[in-house]
């Protein structure tokens, strides 16, 4: 079978959700990604920041084997001899009381969803089914009804409705805004994307976080903290709200949490709010299973045995300087931080940032267009400055080729 081949049988038998680039992937390794043809590319999506310390990562991949052949899953119907070691490493390593595994990220914000609410009922007195969670325009937390419900994106809401209620929408990075809403006093929970990687990176303005959380103490409502996309090292500190040195009240996680080897999630937060949910409240079969609490363990313990959170400082600054050598009129704005980066493409002749993709792939870097005009740029980070370099040059040559 060749390229076409494996694009005809997923159109065929497989649900048309998806818009995928042209390419049929058969092998990883690092940062680097092979076709079914044998054809050598730069993966600059990491399976949208969940291949953060790079594919097939021996240390990650081991954990998971041994595991598999000794005890796949129980269910939380009984104990196991590795949950408890896990939540134990987990908590320790972000600095919280108690940890809820998950397995997707989206389940990881319908948990956070769930919590806030259920603390907001048993703590802060807020009458039942009038709780308030604010969130922020452009956002994106995942593709359940209740997540959609906040979406202003009409791509993700459009035709699936009716729609949870409960939520209030503000602009990002608008403090005013936010401090308005904050005078309800039904409002249980902020849920915010330090950064906003889907809608295209946009990276807050400084102090925003900070401000954010310190107003939300104000009024005791909680600040929720979706890094699944930015969190485990992606943008240069382990979370992106450590930049502004915020300690979420909810810490929702996924993605590069497993390494990209299996389906891992994780909400944290302290005692108070997570001892507000009783057995029998929430839950999932896979979650906590003895395979994805090993795989954790070693994805967590590979970010800071090789300083990924550092290397994405330094890779990152080191690739935005290198873009903006480029001299490309279809390049409008570079913005990012750490290894989560973005160009606004300035459409050419109709040509748009799937085109530029189209053929970035052909000459040989994996990249994806969000929305019609932005590419995302996340390498594994575990690139090198020699591959960075290399990787800047196709991009160079590739809106040349445009202009």
């Amino acid at each position: 079978m060749n390229t076409q081949d494996y694009i005809a049988k997923e159109d065929k038998f497989g649900a048309h959700n998806y818009h995928p680039l042209p390419v049929v992937l058969d092998k990883g390794q690092g940062v680097y990604v092979w076709d079914v043809e044998g054809r050598k590319y730069f993966d600059f999506l990491s399976a949208y920041s969940a291949v953060n310390q790079g594919h097939c990562h021996p240390k990650i991949v081991s954990a998971m084997t041994e595991q598999a052949e000794k005890l796949t899953l129980t269910s939380r119907a009984f104990y196991t001899s590795v949950l408890g070691e896990y939540e134990e490493f987990i908590t320790k390593y972000f600095g919280y009381d108690k940890v809820l595994p998950m397995n997707t990220g989206a389940e990881g914000d319908e948990t956070a969803l769930k919590l806030c609410r259920k603390w907001a009922y048993t703590k802060k007195g807020i009458k039942e089914n009038e709780a308030k969670i604010i969130v922020c325009e452009n956002n994106f937390h995942g593709r359940t009804i209740t997540v959609i419900s906040m979406s202003t994106d009409p791509d993700s809401y459009s035709g699936f409705g009716p729609f949870t209620p409960g939520f209030v929408t503000i602009p990002y990075d608008d403090i005013d805004a936010l401090e308005k809403e904050l005078e309800d006093p039904n409002v249980a929970g902020f849920l915010v994307e330090p950064i906003q990687g889907e809608a295209g990176v946009h990276v807050p303005s400084v102090g925003y976080l900070n401000k954010a959380y310190e107003l939300c103490k104000e009024k005791n409502v909680l600040f929720i903290a979706d890094e699944v996309q930015t969190g485990i090292a992606r943008t240069g500190k382990l979370l992106a709200c450590d930049h502004e040195g915020v300690r979420p009240d909810i810490l929702i996680l996924g993605k590069a949490l497993s390494g990209g080897v299996y389906p891992v999630s994780a909400v944290l937060c302290d005692d108070d709010i997570m001892l507000c949910i009783k057995p029998g409240e929430h839950g999932s079969t896979f979650g906590g299973n003895p395979v994805a609490a090993k795989v954790a363990i070693a994805a967590l313990e590979v970010i800071k045995d090789e300083n990924l959170a550092e290397k994405a400082t330094e890779m990152g600054e080191y690739f935005r300087d290198e873009l903006g050598k480029i001299n490309s009129d279809m390049i409008e704005t570079i913005r990012g931080k750490g290894l989560l980066n973005a160009i606004v493409i300035n459409p050419k002749e109709g040509k748009t940032a799937w085109d530029v993709c189209v053929a970035m792939k052909e000459n040989g870097l994996l990249a994806k267009p969000t929305h019609d005009h932005i590419i995302r740029f996340a390498p594994p980070l575990v690139i090198t400055r020699a591959e960075l370099s290399e990787a800047v040059s196709i991009i160079q040559k590739t809106l040349a080729e445009f202009d």
